[in-house]
C-alpha cells in the first residue's frame, strides 16, 4: 500500500497514539523473545561455561543488527515513508514470530539464536522511522512530551516483556511452541495497530542507498557537525547509552557478589531502574512546557552523579539500594528526554532518518564500549561498587558537554519555573 501526505483533517493525536501503541507492543514482543529463548537455552544446558556463551551469544545476535542495519534502516526512513516502513516492519514480525514456534517445537538451537537475530534486524529498521517520525505528526510544543511518553512506554514494555518472557518458559514448559505463536498473534495486532500511524510523505524520495555502513556513518557525522546543539546532543545520546549499558553490566555482578540475591530478585532491581527512567522521561515531558528544555539535561546528569554515590556505598540494603537506582533510572528520563527532541527536530527535513540511523549506530557503539570500559575495570581490581561512582562521573561529563552548548539554559529553566510558581 503506498501512503499519500497527511489528511489535514484528520487530528495528530489518532496517528501518534496509534504509533505509541506499536512501540509498546515493539518493546514488549522483543523483549519476550529475547528472555525466553535465553531462559529456555539455560535450562536445557548444565555446563556453567556454555551457559554463560549462550546467554552472551543471544544478547551479541540481538545487538549486532543495530550496528549492521541501523543505517540502512536510517535510509528507508528518508526514502519511502517513515509510516510504510514501519508497516512493513511489522508484517514481517509475523513471520518472524512464526519461525520462532518453528524453532522453538524443533528445539533447534541455532534456529533459536536466529530468530533473535532476526528480531534484531526487525527493531534495527524500525527504530529510526520510529523516532523520524516524531517531529512529522506532533507539532514543535509537543515533541518533549510525545518523547517522555515515548520513552515511559518503551521501558514499561521492556519491563512487562521480560517478565512475560520468564512466565511464558515456566508455564509453556514442553508446548514451547505455543509461545511463538502468541507472540505471532501479538506481532498480527502490531501490525493492525500501525495502520493508524499517520499517512507520511516519504521525506527525501530521491536519496541514494549507501551499501558501506560505514561510508554512511561519516557522511552522516559531517552533517550532523555542522549543527553545534545536534552534535552535542548526539554525544549525550551516546554517552547516556554507554553508562546505562555499564550500569546493567555492572548491576548483575553487584547483585550476585555483594547483595547476593537470587534471579528473580536481580529482575526486580532492572524493573526499578528501568521503571524510573520510564517516569522520568514522563515527567521530563510534561516540564518541557512545550518546548525543548535544554536546562533538563544537566540537571539529569547531576541526578545520576548523586545518585551514584550511594549505590556504591558498602552496606547499602537492599531496599535502600533499590530506592536509589529507581533515583538513577528518574534522572536518567530527565536527561534523556530533551537530548532525544533535539535529536529529531534540528535534522533537515529530509534528512532525519539518516540521522537517526546514525544516532542508532552510535549508540550501539557506546553499548559495546561498555562492556570493554567493564572488563578493563574488573582488571584494574575496581569493585561492583566503585564502578557506580564511574558510572555517575561518566553521566556528570556527558552531561556537562551536551549541555555546554547552551550555558544559561539551567538558569532560564529555574527562572521560568519560578515566575510559574509566583
Amino acid at each position: 500500500m503506498s501512503d499519500s501526505y497527511p489528511e489535514s483533517h484528520l487530528p495528530w493525536r489518532k496517528g501518534f497514539w496509534s504509533l505509541m501503541a506499536t512501540q509498546f507492543q515493539n518493546a514488549f514482543s522483543d523483549n519476550a523473545l529475547k528472555n525466553l529463548v535465553v531462559l529456555l537455552l539455560l535450562a536445557r544446558f548444565t555446563e556453567e561455561a556454555m551457559r554463560q556463551q549462550l546467554a552472551a551469544a543471544a544478547t551479541f545476535l540481538f545487538s549486532a543488527p543495530f550496528i549492521l542495519f541501523s543505517m540502512l534502516g536510517g535510509w528507508l526512513a528518508d526514502r519511502f515513508s517513515k509510516a510504510a516502513v514501519m508497516r512493513g516492519v511489522k508484517f514481517a514480525e509475523m513471520f518472524i514470530m512464526l519461525f520462532a514456534a518453528g524453532a522453538l517445537a524443533l528445539k533447534s538451537l541455532p534456529l533459536e539464536l536466529a530468530a533473535i537475530f532476526f528480531m534484531g534486524c526487525h527493531s534495527a529498521i524500525f527504530g529510526p522511522s520510529k523516532y523520524g517520525i516524531l517531529p512529522e505528526l506532533l507539532p514543535y510544543e509537543k515533541l518533549s512530551w510525545g518523547n517522555g511518553l515515548l520513552e515511559l512506554l518503551t521501558f514499561l514494555g521492556i519491563i512487562l516483556g521480560t517478565v512475560a518472557g520468564g512466565f511464558l518458559a515456566w508455564g509453556l514448559k514442553g508446548s514451547e511452541y505455543v509461545c511463538g505463536l502468541v507472540l505471532a498473534v501479538l506481532a498480527f495486532a502490531g501490525w493492525r495497530m500501525s495502520q493508524g500511524i499517520t499517512r507520511v510523505p516519504p521525506a527525501n524520495p530521491e536519496r541514494p542507498l549507501r551499501i558501506n555502513p560505514l561510508a554512511d556513518l561519516i557522511a552522516q557525522v559531517k552533517v550532523m557537525k555542522i549543527d553545534r546543539d545536534l552534535w552535542r546532543a548526539v554525544g549525550g545520546n551516546t554517552g547516556f547509552f554507554f553508562v546505562a549499558a555499564l550500569i546493567q553490566v555492572n548491576l548483575v555482578l553487584h547483585a550476585n557478589d555483594v547483595l547476593r540475591l537470587l534471579e528473580w530478585q536481580n529482575g526486580l532491581l532492572n524493573a526499578a531502574l528501568a521503571l524510573g527512567i520510564g517516569i522520568g522521561s514522563a515527567t521530563a515531558g510534561s516540564l518541557s512546557r512545550g518546548r525543548i528544555e535544554y536546562g533538563l539535561v544537566p540537571i539529569g546528569a547531576v541526578g545520576m552523579a548523586l545518585s551514584s554515590v550511594p549505590l556504591g556505598w558498602p552496606g547499602m540494603g537492599v531496599i535502600g539500594f533499590s530506592g536509589w537506582l529507581a533515583v538513577l533510572g528518574f534522572s536518567g528520563g530527565l536527561f534523556i528526554v530533551p537530548i532525544a527532541a533535539v535529536i529529531q527536530h534540528r535534522p533537515p527535513p529530509d534528512s532525519k532518518g539518516a540521522v537517526q540511523g546514525a544516532v542508532n549506530l552510535l549508540s550501539f557503539i557506546g553499548i559495546a564500549l561498555a562492556s570493554g570500559v567493564q572488563a578493563l575495570l574488573n582488571l584494574c581490581h575496581i569493585t561492583s561498587g566503585q564502578v557506580f561512582w564511574f558510572c555517575g562521573a561518566a553521566a556528570l561529563g556527558t552531561g556537562l558537554y551536551a549541555a555546554a552548548s547552551r550555558p544559561g539554559a539551567v538558569r532560564n529553566l529555574l527562572q521560568s519555573w519560578f515566575k510559574g510558581a509566583s
